[in-house]
């Protein structure tokens, strides 16, 4: 793979904008695009050289293929490696193949062994959206002389008042703009997503006209290097001996039995808690939740779905995708605290460089640190203004049993 230039064009200053936002013919427009040899991405390759782009595919090699092909619906495995190379065939592009699986491991792996290590839920995902695909991957496409760099997330790039604002993706039930809220301005002006005003059912229908192979290929999960979805064993084969047996503990003080493991649980788990019931259990306090988890003391609390209420979260690496920086102290958002929570209604009460405190106006139950908020415009729902990692998230149960929370 060889560096290039940046295409240049002939044209006026007031040709015709193409699809992409640049003021010059198709043929002329050098796009690389992310293929990790899904649907997605392989309909976005395949519309954008219908259109008349220079198509370029590149996809990462982001760990090791014996772990990989083990999962049948990863990405970026060793079977999907091969899916994107036999689309890029079909349509007649060139395609690249880049080994990222020492940063990948360094970079996200690691991060998620010790996220778990300290009693949080982590996503993977993010974390390589922010170190590995929208860095690494953008500078190559740039090296490459790409005017822009093209995946297939379902959200929106809009262009307003001459800067791009990130937005939902048009069918709400396939959004993915929590899981690019790190986005930064640099990146979102050289990225596009041509499959933000389109449905799930509409990249399929694509997908069989353009007969491409992948038209029925299952989604890929969010957590790739899982195979079999149990995080734990990941965990334990990344920090050999890290793992230490506990306590699970009522909010009152019982202890109703042990754990292997705080990595094997999450806040707001119900199922799977290895307790059964309590002989003295007031029958009003009903069913058991893991409502915090310490950690230090390897205990796991559980208590009443009551004292899982959260009121408020303090969040850190705080990023905005506005290039004017982000709301100040007071201004009324709406928070998004898991992929698949709705956005309610909240005031961001503190900003501390890239630290903050978000109130909820209503209490929300199941807040894990670990994971994201994201925050929305209360103004225009579908905007989203940044967002950080969830590093506080004190419930009831939290507090009364964790002090020093």
């Amino acid at each position: 793979m060889t560096t290039a230039s940046p295409r240049h064009s002939d044209a006026s200053s007031d040709a015709a904008v193409n699809s992409l936002g640049f003021a010059k013919p198709p043929a002329d427009t050098r796009v690389v695009v992310a293929m990790s040899g899904g649907v997605d991405s392989s309909v976005t390759a395949a519309l954008l050289h219908e259109q008349g782009y220079e198509v370029v595919g590149i996809t990462l090699q982001l760990y090791d293929h014996g772990v990989a092909i083990q999962a049948k619906v990863a990405c970026c495995a060793g079977a999907d490696i091969h899916d994107a190379r036999t689309v890029a065939g079909r349509l007649g592009i060139p395609h690249y193949v880049l080994d990222y699986e020492g940063r990948f491991h360094d970079q996200v792996m690691q991060d998620f062994a010790d996220s778990y290590l300290r009693g949080e839920t982590p996503i993977p995902c993010v974390r390589c959206n922010q170190t590995v695909k929208f860095t690494d991957l953008l500078k190559t496409a740039r090296d490459l002389g790409a005017d822009c760099l093209a995946t297939g997330h379902y959200v929106q790039r809009i262009d307003a008042d001459g800067s791009a604002e990130l937005h939902r993706g048009a069918d709400p039930s396939k959004d993915q703009s929590y899981f690019l809220f790190a986005t930064t301005p640099d990146q979102l002006d050289y990225l596009r997503f041509p499959l933000g005003g389109m449905s799930k059912d509409e990249t399929r229908t694509l997908a069989h006209k353009y007969g491409l192979a992948v038209a029925d290929k299952p989604d890929s999960q969010d957590i790739c290097f899982v195979p079999n979805g149990r995080y734990g064993d990941v965990v334990r084969r990344l920090r050999p001996g890290a793992v230490e047996a506990g306590q699970i503990v009522h909010l009152d003080g019982t202890v109703l039995g042990t754990h292997d493991g705080v990595i094997d649980f999450t806040i707001g788990q119900r199922r799977g808690l290895g307790i059964g019931g309590r002989k003295d259990a007031d029958e009003s306090e009903g069913p058991l939740y893991v409502v915090a988890i310490d950690a230090a003391s390897h205990r796991v609390i559980v208590g009443p779905q009551s004292a899982l209420a959260c009121h408020r979260v303090g969040l850190s690496e705080v990023s905005w995708v506005s290039p004017d920086g982000g709301p100040e102290a007071g201004t009324a958002v709406l928070a998004r605290l898991r992929n698949t929570a709705p956005a309610l209604p909240a005031t961001i009460t503190t900003v501390d460089g890239d630290m903050a405190l978000v109130a909820l106006d209503a209490p929300q139950s199941g807040i894990s640190t670990g994971q994201a908020a994201v925050l929305y415009d209360a103004s225009n729902p579908d905007r989203v203004l940044g967002g950080g990692w969830i590093t506080d998230a004190p419930t009831a149960g939290a507090e009364a049993a964790c002090p020093a929370h």
